[in-house]
């Protein structure tokens, strides 16, 4: 029963700690004023994320002691976790130049491949393969994705914490149903820390996630999805699939972007899921028609794979294809007129 009671204790603490960074938000004016770029009209506090970093991360040493987590992935969570929430901290608080935004996050993506080893052998349609270095470049480079497209996709009010708090459940089921019962405490785990901050961050939000939980909540979610391969390469594909919303999103806009010409360092709204918004005039609308996507279309997907009944590079594709389709519909990468 320990583990179920600490998952209410980090419910608990993120809920409470969102709460009083709420409070100290609105004393030292931590506030996210609206402009043309932004998908809210009223000021409102930011940094509520760092509730879920330290609600989060004081649990998993407990999770550790229970012999719930290897201490490899403890210390690759840690360390990688922690240093992406403190730049993310400060930036929300100041500015940090970009390159030295970037060179923090190879580091942390870096800190967490030392600890788990690299890259395990992957599964590609239906072929085990070990890519060697070049798998542990790639990794890399998926990690600093991650962290970022995640920040890129914290646009609206919930949307970051209910893909979050979906992804985790559903791996969870594909967990359970895989055989891989052991693995589905840490997800679980973020999942209620994660509904702590959601709480105050449901539409309308009353206050925001900030750099330090979007690019914390993309690493962790990443290293998940690395870790796991170890374990079962169909499964390093199941996170993938789940992933997808944000994943074609914010690449497919970047691509469109790079295609234009434009400044992809600049803020911008022209992501699939910001146009949406503006057809549909609700964030709630959205944030839940991504769930449905998660729940309904991507769940099943990922379950057929990690139970090996459909490679897992075949489930990516069908998975994908039809996300593009909508990026393509909504016109993401492409500022409104």
């Amino acid at each position: 029963m320990t583990v179920w009671w600490l998952l209410l204790a980090v419910f608990a603490g993120s809920w409470a700690l969102t709460f009083l960074l709420l409070r100290y938000a609105l004393a030292k004016r931590l506030m996210d004023i609206p402009n043309e770029r932004s998908s809210h009209s009223i000021p409102t506090p930011r940094g509520g994320g760092a509730a879920i970093v330290v609600s989060f991360l004081l649990a998993l040493p407990v999770l550790t002691g229970l012999d719930l987590l290897s201490p490899a992935v403890l210390y690759g969570l840690l360390g990688s976790g922690l240093l992406v929430a403190v730049i993310g901290f400060a930036d929300d608080h100041g500015h940090i130049a970009a390159r030295w935004r970037l060179l923090g996050h190879f580091i942390a993506a870096g800190w967490a491949l030392f600890w788990l080893n690299g890259l395990s052998p992957i599964e590609f349609f239906g072929v085990v393969v070990d890519l060697g270095w070049f798998g542990n470049i790639v990794a890399l480079v998926y990690l600093v994705w991650m962290l970022n497209l995640y920040n890129f996709m914290d646009g609206i009010d919930g949307l970051a914490s209910a893909e979050a708090i979906s992804v985790c459940l559903g791996m969870c089921l594909v967990y359970w149903f895989s055989g891989y019962v052991e693995l589905f405490w840490t997800p679980l785990i973020l999942a209620a820390a994660v509904a702590g901050f959601l709480w105050w961050n449901f539409p309308p939000a009353r206050i925001f996630m900030g750099d330090a939980g979007s690019g914390f909540l993309g690493v962790v979610l990443g290293v998940l999805a690395i870790q796991v391969a170890g374990s079962s390469p169909e499964l390093f594909w199941s996170w993938i699939i789940l992933l997808g919303v944000f994943i074609v999103d914010a690449t497919w806009t970047l691509v469109q972007r790079l295609i234009r010409g434009d400044k992809v360092y600049e803020a911008h709204r022209s992501h699939c899921y910001q146009h949406a918004t503006d057809r549909f005039k609700h964030h709630v609308l959205v944030t839940l028609g991504v769930v449905s996507i998660n729940v309904l279309f991507l769940l099943p997907l990922a379950l057929l794979v990690g139970r090996g009944w459909l490679a897992g590079s075949w489930g990516v594709l069908f998975a994908y294809c039809p996300l593009m389709v909508l990026a393509w519909k909504f016109k993401a990468g492409i500022p409104n007129r």
